[in-house]
């Protein structure tokens, strides 16, 4: 059961479309480059290494939530360390790359479901010390890629313009791209559930490469997967389903499912909340560029964002996508504060 201290917090409330004091606000990719805390622990040590210490991956979420003031942590962790032991080569050079990238049917055979989550325990590890350090009245959210997003990254190899081998794949044989999607579905579903387990409040499932998709394709080879992660999550966890690039997926991102749907800056927010349904929360969607505005100008967009949200219950405030390493941190903190003031009911 939620510590009520949690379950009345801004997020929270907001997550189940309740009235808050004022607008709940946090930001994608909050602990990062931008922000010098971040860098005093980088500067030590790889990324993949980063990510793989409980003790430094729990710094760096506590301080960027500290140091920004917003209204969740999540934690510092990165989509793709869950592939490796399903039998993929991750290096970061120093974007992501996988190593022995799937090409061929036959390739899916030797990605193998994860049953148990015990190499992957450094996350959940990060988990507990994190809870065990945030005031009582912040969530800490946990995250993973969706499977369509983690299938791109495996059959790519890394970063793609236009999904050349996940398309053939995807539509020259169903059969084994439904295998690696529900081999990448049962696994993500012991994960978030692993997280939950060890002590985060909600999940954001991240499907940032699926804007590549037709409504048709992302309706027939997508949906039905993510679908089944976002049911399988606990009744009382929220799920925020995000995905970026493509306005015309809404009403699929809607039928996926979701407490709170992740809208990018593409869209408009008032247009997207009534897409989805008022009954359902909406996080978002300042262009993340906007944070490199002058402050006079970063206050009017922030307005924006607040005013197409009408003050109804059930908005967070968030970037459209998450904030670049060139950031000044000064800026993110400002943001903060003038959505908190704005933002009071």
């Amino acid at each position: 059961m939620t510590d009520p201290q949690l379950h009345d917090s801004r997020f929270l409330r907001a997550a189940r479309c309740e009235p808050t004091d004022t607008t709940p606000i946090w930001i994608m990719r909050q602990a990062g480059r931008y922000l010098p805390e971040y860098m005093a622990v980088r500067s030590k040590v790889t990324f993949l290494e980063l990510c793989k210490t409980p003790e430094l991956a729990a710094e760096v979420t506590l301080s960027a939530q500290r140091v920004l003031g917003v209204d969740a942590a999540i934690l510092f962790a990165d989509l793709l360390p869950i592939l490796e032991p399903m039998g993929l080569e991750l290096e970061y050079r120093p974007g992501p790359a996988i190593m022995n990238p799937i090409r061929e049917a036959a390739d899916v055979d030797r990605v193998t479901e994860l049953e148990e989550m015990g190499e992957l325990d450094f996350v959940f590890e990060a988990v507990r010390l994190i809870r065990r350090d945030l005031p009582g009245n912040i969530p800490l959210l946990g995250f993973a890629g969706c499977p369509f997003t983690l299938a791109s990254y495996a059959i790519e190899g890394g970063g793609s313009r236009n999904y050349i081998h996940t398309k053939k794949l995807m539509y020259n044989d169903s059969g084994a791209w439904n295998a690696l999607m529900n081999k990448l579905t049962a696994s993500l579903i012991r994960y978030l559930k692993a997280q939950i387990e060890a002590g985060c409040q909600a999940v954001q499932i991240f499907d940032s490469w699926a804007g590549c998709l037709s409504p048709a394709d992302y309706r027939q080879y997508v949906l039905p997967h993510t679908k089944a992660i976002v049911d399988a999550m606990p009744p009382d966890t929220p799920v925020i389903n995000f995905l970026t690039g493509n306005p015309a997926l809404l009403p699929l991102l809607r039928e996926s499912g979701g407490n709170v749907f992740g809208l990018d800056w593409r869209v408009d927010l008032k247009n997207a909340w009534a897409t989805v349904g008022h009954d359902v929360a909406v996080q978002g969607n300042l262009d993340p560029i906007s944070l490199f505005a002058n402050l006079d100008t970063l206050r009017n967009r922030a307005r924006a964002v607040l005013n197409a949200a009408e003050g109804r219950p059930g908005h967070i405030f968030n970037l459209g996508h998450g904030v670049t390493p060139e950031m000044d941190p000064n800026n993110v903190k400002a943001l903060v504060e003038m959505v908190h003031e704005m933002g009071q009911r």
